[in-house]
């Protein structure tokens, strides 16, 4: 075991999971609060990630850091992918953790990151007993795309690519910022840490919903 490389992972992981607790993605209110678009604080921090990562493979594949094999890419299978999507779409939704933010939430003492990380567990056991099953080899082997990139199905550049997805960056950091505008702005840390919601500040021509995070607030009769 080479423990250089481990506790390095280690530092790095402890490192991360920090920072998304500071951030408040430690707390289920910013992944549910994405899917309602309130709060787009993941689609944010994931599309520059995937930007800054696509830049860097790009410059590796151009000096050929990579070698003569490349890296490993595997094979897209359609209708695998579309149900895998939806599955973890549904966790996230219901939820409102992804597998890295339930340990955060649960190392920060959240009971329902530790119940999400059993789910997790279960549902890798329970895929892997079924896995040899023909439903689950069905869905897995069937619709297969024979290019495995973006550029090699549409026959451009990686670069061509790459430029696609700047301005796709920039399309949806421009609507973040107007329905979270809507919608009286992100949760930050010390929201989720207070319990304060910014619907409870009202604005101009709005109607703010009251109630705690993570609260669905009772309407009130009118008298």
């Amino acid at each position: 075991m080479d423990y250089g490389v481990a506790g390095t992972a280690l530092a790095s992981g402890i490192l991360f999971g920090y920072v998304l607790e500071q951030a408040g993605f430690g707390s289920p209110c910013k992944l549910t609060a994405q899917f309602r678009l309130t709060d787009w604080s993941v689609f944010k921090v994931m599309f520059t990630a995937i930007l800054v990562a696509a830049f860097g493979i790009l410059l590796l594949q151009t000096k050929n850091y990579f070698g003569a094999q490349g890296f490993f890419v595997p094979t897209t299978f359609l209708w695998a992918t579309v149900t895998g999507a939806a599955l973890i779409g549904a966790g996230f939704a219901v939820g409102g953790y992804c597998p890295g933010t339930s340990v955060v939430g649960f190392v920060s003492g959240r009971i329902d990151g530790l119940v999400f990380m059993l789910g997790m567990v279960i549902g890798i056991f329970g895929f892997a007993g079924l896995f040899d099953s023909a439903l689950i080899h069905g869905i897995m082997t069937s619709a297969r795309i024979s290019e495995k990139t973006l550029p090699a199905l549409l026959g451009v550049s990686p670069w061509v690519v790459f430029a696609g997805m700047i301005v796709l960056a920039g399309i949806g950091f421009w609507l973040a910022r107007m329905l979270e505008g809507r919608s009286h702005g992100v949760y930050t840390a010390e929201d989720i840490v207070t319990g304060e919601d910014p619907a409870d500040e009202p604005i101009e021509g709005g109607s703010p919903v009251r109630g705690p995070l993570g609260a669905s607030a009772m309407p009130t009769s009118a008298h």
